[in-house]
């Protein structure tokens, strides 16, 4: 009997692995996609390349935490949203970061040291004032949405000052996007947009099921599974640049991803599933994000005259990653 039980088991294990798999994929590819189709609209509408940056790429990058977030906060599961942008955040320091840094050493560039840095600190700071009553409410949403307009604001004023600033090369580069006819780029926008929505749907599923046959929360699965796979896109692109020599863009990549996660994902399931949270959430979920946030900060201005973060500390955010891993692991037994 426990032989003919256990088969069906891996079977629907096989099934909902293979539709997560999938389901990432799609994910990936449509977002890309999501992109081209929007600024290929844009440009034929006029629309100028400030707002087509500061909106649409910008944005855009961010696609898969975006919608693997609506969707679940959609279908009554917060806690696989809220552990998605925890998760990436820690996955992008540790992880990414770790993983890069064990590559090519990357120096931080003046302007991140100047600008971002500060904001990625606030923003964090300002996710534990929303968690802190271990509740994400309405009223956290607004806050949250409230800092992404003040961010893209502060952008908009940046590139005023610097027109020749480049926006958000994290996908694809706006010069790069293929010419297209109004008609074809509409087509491309709303096919993409269509690919998005379903697969973040079968990813949710897919996540949902996994986490009920293995009998742990979606908060474990969506801070581990899901962070882990929305974050692979900011490994291949950080990966990429500091190989080419473009180390700046390797850590604005994961600094401007990390305030991304925090005021537009997060912000999600606040709006559309407020919900009571676990305790720790906040004690160990969201410390461990702080605490990721603090070091990369140490090593931007405290740990030596050079401003990096080397083959050195690559290695250490890569061993805390895997210990926090550890300690889920161990919480989830």
């Amino acid at each position: 009997m426990e032989r003919q039980t256990c088969k069906p088991i891996k079977r629907s294990m096989l099934l909902y692995s293979g539709a997560l798999l999938l389901g990432f994929l799609v994910l990936f590819k449509s977002a890309d996609y999501f992109v081209i189709g929007s600024v290929a609209t844009a440009n034929n509408l006029g629309i100028s390349p400030m707002i087509i940056g500061l909106t649409i790429v910008a944005l855009g990058t961010s696609a898969p935490e975006i919608f693997v977030a609506a969707a679940s906060s959609l279908q009554g599961e917060a806690e696989l949203a809220v552990g998605n942008a925890i998760g990436s955040n820690i996955a992008n320091i540790g992880m990414v970061l770790g993983v890069t840094a064990l590559l090519v050493p990357l120096p931080f560039h003046a302007e991140i040291l100047r600008n971002d840095l500060p904001i990625l600190i606030f923003v964090t700071l300002c996710a534990g004032a929303a968690l802190i009553d271990y509740r994400l409410g309405i009223w956290d949403g607004l806050l949250l949405f409230s800092g992404l307009a003040l961010f893209l604001f502060r952008i908009s004023i940046e590139y005023r000052k610097s027109p020749s600033l480049e926006i958000a090369l994290d996908i694809v580069e706006i010069q790069e996007i293929p010419k297209m006819t109004t008609l074809g780029a509409i087509t491309v926008l709303a096919l993409s947009l269509a690919f998005l929505l379903v697969s973040s749907e079968v990813l949710v599923w897919a996540v949902t099921e996994i986490a009920e046959h293995m009998g742990v929360s979606e908060l474990v699965i969506g801070l581990t599974v899901v962070a882990v796979g929305t974050s692979l896109p900011e490994l291949v692109v950080s990966v990429t640049s500091a190989l080419k020599g473009q180390t700046d863009l390797a850590i604005g990549n994961i600094v401007g991803s990390n305030i991304f996660n925090i005021l537009a994902v997060l912000s999600i399931p606040c709006v559309l599933a407020p919900k009571q949270f676990a305790p720790e959430l906040l004690w160990r979920d969201y410390a461990m994000m702080l605490g990721m946030t603090l070091v990369l900060v140490v090593f931007a201005y405290g740990i030596s005259v050079r401003a990096r973060v080397g083959r050195l500390e690559g290695a250490f955010l890569l061993v805390a990653w895997f210990a926090y891993l550890a300690v889920l692991y161990r919480s989830a037994l």
